[in-house]
């Protein structure tokens, strides 16, 4: 099965990438150009990029892009409440694979707040998320779940964070996976970037992809609620 096999909504546009390497590459070369364009037109840009381990190539792709990274700011979708120091630290992610050299410059709006828990750490993170600029480029990833940023299938705050009328930036979340706490940006955030990239990898997540598409439930595969335009999608086998 390949990618255009899949029936996709009106305007969502594929990318199908020969390996990993060449949709790090195409991906990475795609939000730079939005990101200078935004620097054009308002003289800063935003992106707010997803962790995990897959990015990886992507991110180093990215921070050798020739941008001017001091107008740039740079948040996650979502993030484990773990201290940065931590292993499973997306902000530590993006310090090792992407701020650094001249993308050190970027301004960095990081989600891990101190807390008596994880309540109270996501209602910090929903404060210092006022100051976030209008997202200009998103790039999410999936689960083999249906989920994306630490919107999770199950999660109690789920219906909150896909509601689109909700009124917060950032909820605490429950994965089933270690480690289990996590902080998300909601959909109505989200879903207010100019554009979004979502990057899929593999015929397992292809296969998920195709099964999202095949339904409307949000709450059963919350990555449904991205699947319109406008969407870019990124695949390579």
């Amino acid at each position: 099965m390949a990618i255009s096999e899949l029936q996709l909504p009106a305007a969502v546009k594929a990318h199908s990438l020969a390996d990993g390497q060449a949709l790090a590459a195409t991906l990475a070369h795609d939000v730079a150009e939005r990101l200078r364009a935004a620097i054009a037109a308002k003289g800063q840009a935003c992106v707010v990029l997803s962790g995990g381990r897959s990015p990886v190539p992507f991110l180093e792709k990215l921070a050798a892009e020739a941008l001017d990274w001091s107008k740039v700011t740079v948040s996650l979708a979502d993030e484990r409440w773990v201290p940065v120091e931590h292993a499973d630290s997306n902000a530590g992610l993006l310090a090792r694979h992407l701020l650094k050299g001249p993308a050190a410059k970027a301004r960095f709006i990081g989600l891990y707040q101190q807390a008596e828990n994880l309540e109270a750490a996501a209602a910090h993170a929903d404060q210092v998320l006022a100051d976030l600029p209008a997202i200009d480029v998103l790039v999410l990833g999936m689960g083999d779940d249906g989920h994306t940023a630490s919107l999770f299938p199950g999660s109690p705050n789920l219906g909150e964070g896909l509601d689109l009328a909700g009124k917060r930036r950032c909820l605490p979340m429950l994965a089933p996976s270690v480690p289990h706490q996590r902080l998300t940006l909601t959909r109505p955030l989200l879903a207010g970037a100019a554009f979004i990239a979502l990057a899929v990898q593999g015929p397992g997540k292809l296969a998920s992809l195709r099964a999202a598409l095949a339904g409307n439930d949000l709450s059963e595969m919350p990555i449904r609620a991205f699947l319109h335009a406008p969407l870019d999608i990124y695949w390579c086998p």
